[in-house]
């Protein structure tokens, strides 16, 4: 009996040594310095610190509407190269990586909560000069949204796109975090691979996931603070701290959700709007979590009702 339990022991120990072998295994190429990934388009910024890369899309104005857009987990600033563009003649947009994110710093020593990126979100706005902010975030960009719209006095407005309040879609071992997860989460997400197949199972229409787009997500893991700063980051990983914001909310709100997204069904919907009265909702059709991709274009129409509404032209007065 003893000599089956400590055989059954040693097996245990020899697959953690394998898991920790394979977390920390070399992959690919030495990673190189973000700025040197960058693509026409990309700008940067200093915020506390951190570089933040982002993008601009449209001319400012002072009758237009400032829409800072916040990606999701996993992802970086491409996930709005199809909706970006559209608003661009109503608004003024900004996309940006999230630290930990696409070619934005990745620190090791950092708040990677949602509230913690809600506190670089609203000093990035105000870092680029931004006056009365509306907030668009998608998915954890959403949750994120939540905090930036409740906590920043200059916000104008809140835009949900599938936001991960009630359920992040996250795999639910990250919230556990036991050494060596963190790193072989950091792995994974940085295996082009696994990504794209992980990405398709959140659309209707797989096809979407291109090899354009695959090389652009390829981007992140190829910086030379990927591996720390992306380990650090998935040893934080922190669901469901935003229901108590929600009776919290002054601004308008719009959500808008993928009508096949599995992670957000029609009950979590309907939820979202009772705890938040007078907020729109909006359902696309032919759209899993990503509607702003798959359905770019109805997206945009439901960003710009909703800011004719908010905002109404002197002449609709």
């Amino acid at each position: 009996m003893k000599k089956a339990l400590f055989s059954f022991l040693g097996l245990i120990v020899l697959g953690y040594v394998g898991l920790i072998g394979y977390a920390y295994w070399p992959a690919g190429e030495p990673g190189v310095p973000a700025k040197r990934l960058a693509q026409p388009g990309d700008q940067f910024i200093d915020v506390g610190g951190l570089t933040i890369r982002y993008r601009t899309y449209g001319e400012p104005g002072p009758s237009k509407p400032n829409i800072v857009l916040m990606h999701g987990f996993g992802n970086s600033l491409q996930s709005f190269r199809n909706l970006a563009p559209l608003l661009a003649e109503c608004c003024y947009a900004v996309a940006f990586d999230f630290p930990g994110y696409g070619l934005s710093s990745k620190p090791v020593e950092y708040n990677y909560s949602n509230s913690g990126q809600a506190k670089t979100a609203i000093a990035f706005a105000h870092a680029i000069g931004l006056t009365k902010p509306i907030y668009a975030g998608h998915s954890m960009g959403g949750a994120i949204a939540l905090h930036t719209g409740v906590k920043d006095p200059e916000a104008a407005g809140i835009i949900f796109i599938d936001p991960g309040i009630y359920e992040t879609g996250v795999p639910k071992a990250m919230a556990m975090a036991p050494f060596p997860l963190p790193r072989i989460s950091a792995k994974l997400f940085g295996d082009r691979e696994w990504r794209g197949q992980f990405l398709m199972r959140s659309f209707v229409d797989p096809s979407i996931v291109t090899d354009a787009v695959m090389d652009d997500l390829a981007r992140t893991s190829r910086t030379d603070d990927y591996w720390s700063g992306t380990t650090a980051m998935m040893s934080q990983f922190t669901p469901g701290e935003e229901e108590p914001l929600l009776p919290k909310v002054n601004v308008p709100v719009v959500a808008i959700f993928g009508e096949s997204d599995r992670n957000h069904p029609d009950a979590d919907r309907k939820r979202l709007q009772a705890a938040i009265p007078g907020s729109g909702l909006v359902v696309i059709a032919k759209a899993g979590h990503y509607p702003h991709e798959e359905q770019a274009e109805v997206a945009a129409a439901a960003i710009k009702d909703a800011l004719s509404q908010w905002f109404p032209s002197p002449e609709k007065q």
